[in-house]
């Protein structure tokens, strides 16, 4: 059962227990995951980004295997075509095809914005969740119709702002009139107890779940990350063409010379050929 003291707005509007939601971590965060996180009272989500179509459909399926409670799938909206007359890439569609052929519960978009199927969403009976590093963007995202805005600050792991998680919470919160949730930073009961008090409805927390048996990866890097400090962190283009938090190795340092850096593709060409170095 769930402590009342936890119960915010956000556990009403997703049908949730906790207003805790585990972030899609692209390559971690599979059906697995997700399923295990929802079955216990808060919002499980698989991250698409290094996934086929089928492969998706695959990890909805084990979630529904796991448990009958609500979930969410994370996309990244990357489009191609120039600014003008942007398009979703067909790896996109392909995700976004298979959310609405499964019914998933609710959409959370890690990067870009989804406003071309917003409506679309909303008529299925989806919810829409859309991360952001910065008050313009959030009103952008607030502007295309949104259920809830998530703030993710620059201390958080994964793809990020230029704004720590402090700063910008409060700023977005007056910034839009849709509901605000806190990212970037938040590790233990403090920071989703803090974030609440700033005015967040809830939490999109990622590289803590990462650390778990039911978490996709290697014992190592799991183990790594328990055991790196303040600053075993950096920010780099090299995984995805975006910035990036990503543990400090010896690969992101190599990356940092001026040969290498200059050869990073945009996003999301990068994180394809990483994919493809890593063989998924």
């Amino acid at each position: 059962m769930y402590h009342p003291a936890l119960k915010t707005p956000l556990c009403e509007m997703l049908g949730i227990d906790y207003p805790i939601i585990q972030a899609g971590m692209g390559f971690v965060a599979r059906g697995p995951l997700a399923g295990a996180v929802s079955a216990a009272g808060g919002l499980g989500c698989i991250g698409a980004a290094s996934m086929t179509g089928e492969e998706l459909r695959e990890e909805i399926r084990i979630v529904r295997e796991i448990t009958d409670k609500p979930f969410a799938v994370d996309i990244l909206f990357a489009t191609t075509g120039g600014k003008q007359t942007p398009v979703f890439t067909s790896d996109v569609q392909d995700h976004i095809d298979v959310i609405f052929d499964e019914k998933v519960p609710v959409l959370a978009s890690g990067l870009g914005n989804p406003g071309p199927i917003i409506d679309e969403c909303h008529a299925a009976g989806m919810k829409v969740l859309s991360l952001t590093g910065n008050t313009k963007n959030a009103k952008r995202l607030a502007d295309s119709g949104v259920d809830a805005v998530i703030a993710q600050g620059y201390d958080g792991g994964g793809h990020t702002g230029r704004v720590g998680a402090m700063t910008l919470l409060p700023a977005v919160i007056d910034a839009v009139d849709v509901p605000v949730l806190a990212a970037g930073g938040i590790g233990d009961g403090r920071g989703i107890a803090a974030a609440i008090t700033l005015g967040a409805i809830g939490v999109w927390l990622g590289t803590r779940f990462i650390a778990t048996p039911e978490a996709w990866g290697h014992d190592n890097y799991k183990r790594r990350i328990t055991e790196i400090d303040d600053e075993g962190t950096t920010r780099t283009r090299c995984f995805s063409g975006k910035p990036c938090r990503m543990i400090q190795n010896d690969t992101t340092k190599a990356w940092e010379s001026p040969e290498l850096e200059a050869s990073i593709r945009p996003f999301p060409r990068q994180m394809a050929n990483v994919t493809e170095w890593l063989g998924k």
